[in-house]
């Protein structure tokens, strides 16, 4: 309580006569110290003091010249007292930046609104010369060193990026932010020589990811700075914002990413990130780079690789191959099974493709279905039932003539990369027959379907593409007991009808 009283009596003479500037040193001193109690007090009296001066205009307006040389200049009396206090204005936001890092969050929370609340009366109050009426006055400078402050390189700042969304909504804040970001990327990760930062890599996604992007110009109406003649600038333009948003993720993503950052950006590609960029197609070198990486990466570049082939009519050469090639046996059990087999069955849509390439998809499935659990094979049969609808020539592989009794061996090859190679329709889906004999009776029901005629309407597999095991057993656990007959006639008791009937018979009468 003393250090808050001493605290305010300085506010209020350093405010209220300036015979007493220099007593600013006294409320800015604190800063500099450890403990959490003394910070805070002088951060919020520190946002009282310049938050006054601001308003009041008693800070120099215009590019700050050197404090000692204008000291010793041909400035008045007013103007050496406003260029001295801007001087104190700018230590006290240098403070503030480094206390952006501090281990107290409390201090770091408090060091960002203050910041901000600076930011927004720059806005009202700017401390540059407008040259001409409706210039922009937003203070980028000053919301630079916000940025730089919520991406250090060391350690995570993400819940601090949380604290700082709600000022994303502003759309000239967000519009300053990704140039902002894009300026940070390029200064901090050219000195890495293409080493991941995975704290400062994280840190940037925490703040890019949430950004909520305008679909329509009409919908950019919240602006921290209240402009005259806002139609005429660049900002309030939604094709500037998509300009902008696409180099600061064009800039993030040319960069090595750690892995689990590849699957995080992957994620939310494809609705977060490609819909709101000017030309989607600049992202092709990333996602083959991803698609080429392999497992779960190249599983969730597919969605993006999706949009840029259907929507854009992009050719990628080789691409069913490599789609083929992913299929091992770890698709019946990661985390996005889900969203892979959808794609699959998107791009495995189309009745035009040649039959040996979706024989080769058919065969593959069915011999890696050998090894998978019950509930992603009650969702690969319908899948591969499916496909022979959609290509009839495929059928061969279950109605073949003897099937395999006329076969040594199977000649489908496993391991050929190349789909037009692996002799898939010279084959017998004999897989499907033995998992007939499956030890769960839905997978057993499942595949006996291959043994009557198809229906031509297709199955949807929709409900079936996030059946867990946990889903499985419950509906077993679930399930009506019914009571099983264990003889022809029911038991009518030990002395009961039967016997009178034997007394009848064998009177002793």
């Amino acid at each position: 309580m003393a250090r808050e009283a001493a605290l305010a009596a300085c506010l209020e003479a350093v405010l209220g006569s300036r015979c007493s500037a220099n007593r600013v040193f006294e409320l800015l001193e604190p800063l500099a110290v450890r403990e959490p109690e003394d910070i805070v007090s002088a951060a919020r009296t520190c946002s009282r003091l310049f938050g006054a001066l601001l308003e009041r205009r008693e800070l120099f307006v215009g590019p700050l010249p050197d404090q000692d040389a204008s000291l010793a200049g041909d400035y008045s009396a007013e103007d050496k007292y406003k260029i001295w206090m801007r001087h104190r204005y700018r230590d006290c936001v240098g403070c503030l930046g480094e206390l952006m890092g501090h281990d107290s969050f409390q201090v770091k929370e408090l060091a960002l609104c203050t910041l901000m609340k600076f930011v927004d009366l720059e806005a009202q109050y700017p401390l540059i010369k407008i040259e001409w009426k409706g210039a922009l006055t937003f203070p980028c400078d000053l919301l630079k060193v916000v940025v730089d402050g919520l991406l250090p390189t060391k350690e995570d700042a993400s819940l601090l990026i949380s604290r700082f969304q709600e000022y994303m909504e502003y759309d000239d804040v967000r519009y300053f932010v990704m140039k902002a970001v894009t300026a940070s990327i390029g200064q901090v990760m050219q000195k890495t020589k293409e080493r991941p930062l995975p704290f400062y890599q994280q840190n940037v996604f925490s703040l890019i990811s949430p950004i909520n992007m305008p679909n329509k110009e009409s919908e950019m109406v919240k602006f921290m700075v209240k402009q005259d003649n806002r139609e005429e600038l660049k900002l309030s333009k939604l094709q500037a914002h998509k300009q902008v948003f696409e180099k600061m993720w064009l800039t993030f993503l040319k960069h090595k990413l750690p892995t689990g950052l590849y699957k995080k950006v992957l994620v939310i590609l494809h609705d977060c990130v490609l819909p709101y960029m000017n030309e989607p197609t600049l992202m092709m070198d990333f996602l083959t780079v991803a698609y080429g990486i392999g497992g779960a990466i190249s599983l969730l570049a597919l969605n993006g690789l999706f949009i840029l082939i259907h929507q854009h009519n992009l050719e990628y050469p080789d691409f069913y191959k490599k789609l083929y090639n992913l299929l091992d046996p770890s698709i019946y059990h990661v985390k996005y099974r889900a969203r892979f087999f959808h794609l699959t069955d998107l791009f495995l849509s189309s009745s035009h493709l040649p039959s040996y390439l979706v024989a080769a998809f058919i065969k593959r499935l069915a011999r890696l279905a050998l090894t998978a659990p019950p509930e992603a094979l009650l969702m690969i049969i319908p899948f591969i039932c499916n496909l022979f609808r959609r290509h009839p020539a495929c059928r061969v592989l279950v109605h073949r003539p003897g099937g395999p009794a006329d076969m040594s061996e199977d000649p489908y090859v496993m391991e050929e990369e190349e789909p037009s190679e692996s002799r898939a329709l010279e084959s017998s889906l004999w897989e499907i027959k033995s998992l007939q004999n499956h030890y769960h009776p839905d997978v057993a029901r499942a595949a006996a379907v291959l043994n009557q005629s198809l229906s031509e309407m297709e199955d949807d597999i929709s409900g079936l593409l996030e059946l867990s095991a946990y889903e499985l057993f419950d509906k077993e656990v679930k399930k009506k007991a019914v009571d099983v007959p264990l003889e022809f006639e029911q038991v009518r008791g030990l002395f009961g009808k039967k016997n009178d009937i034997f007394a009848e018979h064998f009177s002793l009468d």
